[in-house]
């Protein structure tokens, strides 16, 4: 076998068309990692600060250790995995995701674009090349905002729209431990400071979850931005009461109550297409007793759209459906918005990078806005930063049966790698 091509570094005299990352080397890594909370239907259960996402933490760290990257942890728990540029006191290029996951959650949701990232700095330490810029992959805290809300939290923290006394002092769903505590258990309570620094760009890879370019037959996704995200909380409040004796026209079911209001958001957002988006995914029911009309229910709406003053007319039809529900029940109640993510536009630059890198590898693809919401989101609050999505099959995302083809996860890697080059090589 010949010894493989070595790069001249700092004047740029590589060619990074010459540079091909490993298809089969990415899939065993996102295979091993998949092993690490995996669940017998195929998923993985791999929780925000749990021991499983500790060990993930640490198969990646290993592997970055590996191909020569310096290791640093922020207050947050954001992992940092530095590859070093020529020049070290240019801002660098980041890339990266999440490792945490839904409770039911797939192999590639976030950790699709760390192992991707994992597999940019893998390609150029084996080419031998040395970016003018850094390179840094990140693998963000509690992304998913299952355990611990909000959702993107690390990077939520890191662009400085999260306080981070707040962050740590956040409770879990059990509401048995906090964030901190958590940190500290599993021994990724960082001492870096969180943010604070110049950042030239950042790329993240992703699953698309959706099924627009697996519809489409494209192969990359370049995304344009991200829609608006409004989540809220109500709490219905009547009086429990015995499901024999109590007649139905004398009931106060909080219940009744919260079935007319999800169907009212099913309908807020079909009136809102093709970008509304309405769900109900959380419901706690009190007394929870096959035989006591329900007395209180609290549950979360989470409202999509991408454009921001559509997003604000479905939050106030849900609000005013809200009140005139309880009104008519003869129920109290609240309904308060816990989180508002606004629209995101990604950089120009940074979009023209991912396209010009599906150019390059000839995969056909097309433009498109996330359905979801990402780390790179807040990233691009404060750096120059876009995104680049592959098909998932189906569409089917935060479900164990996720899944995605090697060829489409190597191809999108490809187009990362094209596209970080394109900016660590930039000057100041």
């Amino acid at each position: 076998m010949s010894a493989p091509i070595r790069f001249m570094s700092g004047a740029r005299n590589y060619n990074p068309a010459d540079l091909r990352i490993d298809g089969e080397r990415l899939w065993q890594a996102l295979m091993a990692m998949a092993r690490i909370g995996a669940t017998p239907a195929g998923g993985v259960k791999r929780l925000a600060l749990t021991d499983e996402d500790r060990a993930g933490r640490a198969l990646l760290i290993d592997w970055a250790r590996a191909a020569g990257c310096a290791v640093s942890v922020d207050a947050i728990g954001n992992v940092f995995l530095r590859r070093p540029g020529r020049d070290n006191g240019l801002a660098p290029v980041l890339t990266g995701s999440h490792l945490d996951s839904q409770p039911s959650g797939g192999k590639f949701d976030g950790a699709y674009g760390v192992i991707a990232g994992l597999e940019v700095l893998r390609c150029l330490a084996d080419a031998g090349v040395v970016t003018e810029r850094a390179i840094e992959l990140v693998c963000w805290t509690n992304e998913e905002g299952t355990r611990f809300s909000p959702a993107m939290m690390g990077s939520g923290v890191f662009a400085g729209k999260i306080p981070l006394v707040q962050a740590l002092a956040e409770p879990d769903s059990a509401r048995t431990t906090t964030l901190a505590a958590e940190l500290e258990r599993i021994g990724y309570a960082g001492a870096g400071a969180v943010g604070g620094r110049p950042i030239h760009a950042y790329f993240e890879a992703h699953i698309e979850q959706g099924p627009i370019l697996e519809a489409a037959g494209k192969t990359i996704g370049v995304v344009q931005g991200i829609q608006g995200i409004r989540w809220f909380t109500a709490h219905i409040r009547g009086a429990d009461a015995h499901a024999g004796t109590t007649p139905m026209t004398a009931r106060r079911d909080a219940l009744l109550a919260a079935a007319r209001l999800i169907e009212a958001i099913n309908r807020i957002s079909l009136d809102h297409a093709p970008g509304g988006r309405g769900t109900v995914g959380r419901l706690v029911v009190s007394p929870n007793s096959p035989n006591v009309v329900p007395g209180s229910v609290a549950l979360s709406v989470d409202l999509r759209h991408p454009d921001a003053i559509a997003l604000a007319s479905m939050a106030g039809e849900v609000e005013a459906t809200f009140d005139g529900l309880i009104a008519a029940a003869g129920l109290d109640g609240s309904i308060e918005q816990t989180w508002y993510s606004p629209p995101t536009a990604f950089d120009p630059a940074c979009i023209e990078a991912v396209r010009r890198g599906a150019e390059a590898i000839a995969a056909s693809s097309m433009a498109i806005t996330s359905g979801a919401g990402h780390d790179a989101k807040y990233l691009a609050d404060i750096c120059p930063a876009a995104m680049v999505f592959v098909p998932c099959k189906g569409g089917v995302s935060h479900n164990e049966s996720e899944d995605a083809r090697p060829e489409h996860l190597a191809a999108g890697c490809q187009v990362l790698l094209h596209a970080i080059m394109a900016k660590a090589d930039e000057p100041d």
